[in-house]
């Protein structure tokens, strides 16, 4: 009986990526990697300012720290299927900004002692004659309104929310996420931030808007909304420590 045998000038057959080969991975560190580079430029800047760096130097670091999520996020722009410009139409729009302006009125009031962590850094843009200085100011609000919430929601929502339910998150459709994965969601986008609680309401908000349009523009308007409205609120009242 003739038995075949494999040519050996024949390529062999691709095999199926499995759940921890290279290509399976690249999702998850494409949206990790902007987020986790942001956090290690905000524990850089603790151990300098613990050394003894000067605050107002350390306040332009924010700027570079920005500089760099945003190069990660470009670098990676194509990756990113999500972020595919999808109508969200009147309703959408409209539950998105009021979701983001419930999570600011919500946020500046939740600040009793018992919904903190640590000691609140702030950010105070005043030069030394106690003027803003706007430069610094804007670079903060273009910052958080504009680059963190894609950042945040690329990670929180995207990835970890979705990962929580299943390791190939990117079949995982929001609107079938379960009640564990959201929660568990929940609380660590709370402990991310000084105003736990509030981080905890705001996960919450955004985390709800994701699952019921589907869509990640969602969360990232409401997120917009909440951190310019923030911006703009702090700079009139002086509350620095909410930045």
């Amino acid at each position: 009986m003739k038995t075949q045998q494999s040519d050996p000038t024949r390529p062999a057959a691709a095999q199926p990526a499995g759940p921890d080969s290279a290509p399976a991975r690249q999702p998850a560190l494409v949206r990790i990697l902007p987020f986790a580079a942001y956090m290690a430029c905000i524990a850089i800047a603790d151990l300098l300012d613990r050394f003894g760096l000067a605050a107002a130097e350390l306040r332009w670091l924010y700027a570079v720290k920005i500089g760099v999520v945003l190069a990660l996020l470009f670098a990676c722009r194509r990756h990113y299927r999500e972020l595919a410009w999808q109508p969200l139409g009147a309703r959408g729009w409209l539950a998105a900004v009021a979701s983001g302006l419930l999570v600011l009125l919500l946020w500046v009031h939740l600040d009793a002692a018992w919904m903190q962590i640590g000691t609140p850094a702030g950010f105070d843009p005043r030069g030394a004659g106690g003027q803003i200085d706007w430069p610094l100011a804007l670079v903060r609000i273009a910052g958080a309104a504009l680059v963190v919430p894609l950042m945040e929601e690329l990670f929180w929502r995207s990835f970890l929310l979705r990962w929580l339910e299943r390791a190939d998150f990117l079949k995982v459709n929001p609107a079938h996420v379960k009640f564990k994965a959201f929660i568990v969601t929940v609380i660590l986008f709370g402990l991310e931030h000084h105003l736990w609680f509030a981080g905890m309401v705001a996960g919450a908000a955004y985390g709800l808007v994701y699952m019921r349009s589907q869509n990640l523009w969602s969360p990232i308007i409401a997120h917009a909304v909440t951190n310019g409205g923030l911006g703009v609120w702090v700079l009139m009242t002086g509350n620095w420590s909410f930045w």
